[in-house]
């Protein structure tokens, strides 16, 4: 089994620290030293493992998460995502209209984290703390047309959410995570007018089949998400495609391929969903001694 998870395994709170390099745990220990924590203080720590949610706030925007019907995308949201995945909780992802509500949010502790451009001086007004959502990669979000100035703001320093997430940041900018997903979520590579047909694409298709792309990615143990935008690379999620060549079906599957994985209908949704699920995942097994996430770019390209 493969996982194509980006930030690797899945890690718990109390193993996060020790899968992180010597040098981030030196430097966040240096500027957030455990130590100092005051056990009086009401910890987002201590919050998070309690309710088994760590709750993020954002103003929707193209770079922080943007919305369409029950949906939500966007760099900012997929990077949190990950972040609750490594710590095993679940996410509670809430849009606000204004960078002051989310900021008032993480003040008055409805929020755990903040995911916001405000500006230095009203983090710091605020007796908030901050730091960037790219470990300072301003130029990878720059370039791929995203806002270099998004920041993860928390209560205090001295909590160790605010700790494992400085360190989840800097590794995710280590391991590629940061880079994959701003090139994922590229402005400058679909026009803008684009954006438009495929969130219309999607709302309208998604619901259709997400249980099929969920159940599949579970049995190969993928990210339903990727599947899902394999399908829609591959047919638009059009179950009905075919091309020049004979390839045909949602998941775009040739004739040798459906029954190499055990597809006896490429037009059914739900089997060439399971084919094409089945067949990445032994796309990904060529490329054992690839670490995730440059992993997923060889399957990706090997898939077609």
């Amino acid at each position: 089994m493969h996982s194509n998870s980006s930030s690797g395994s899945r890690l718990g709170l109390s193993s996060l620290f020790s899968s992180l390099p010597l040098k981030v745990l030196a430097l966040s220990t240096m500027f957030f030293p455990f130590h100092s924590i005051n056990a009086g203080k009401t910890l987002q720590y201590n919050t998070v493992v309690n309710t088994n949610t760590l709750t993020v706030v954002a103003v929707e925007s193209p770079t922080t998460v943007f919305k369409e019907d029950q949906f939500l995308h966007g760099f900012g949201y997929d990077l949190a995502r990950n972040y609750a995945q490594s710590l095993n909780v679940k996410l509670d992802f809430k849009i606000v209209t204004d960078n002051a509500t989310a900021l008032k949010w993480v003040q008055q502790g409805k929020a755990n984290l903040a995911m916001t451009t405000a500006s230095l001086s009203s983090i710091e007004n605020k007796g908030l703390m901050s730091f960037s959502a790219s470990c300072g990669d301003i130029v990878n979000l720059q370039k791929n047309g995203l806002n270099p100035n998004l920041s993860w703001v928390f209560k205090q320093a001295d909590d160790p959410l605010t700790q494992t997430a400085s360190g989840f940041v800097c590794q995710s900018k280590q391991n590629g995570l940061t880079q994959q997903l701003a090139s994922f979520y590229n402005r400058n590579v679909v026009k803008p007018e684009a954006w438009s047909t495929i969130q219309r694409d999607l709302s309208a298709r998604i619901p259709i089949y997400k249980a099929s792309f969920k159940q599949s990615a579970a049995q190969y143990d993928l990210d339903w998400h990727l599947l899902a935008a394999i399908g829609y690379q591959e047919s638009y999620l059009k179950p009905e495609s075919v091309s020049p060549t004979g390839v045909r079906g949602l998941m775009m599957l040739t004739n040798s391929t459906a029954r190499a994985m055990g597809v006896s209908n490429r037009n059914d949704p739900a089997q060439s969903i399971q084919g094409g699920a089945k067949y990445y995942d032994l796309m990904l097994s060529e490329y054992d001694d690839i670490p995730f996430p440059d992993r997923n770019w060889y399957a990706l390209v090997a898939y077609n």
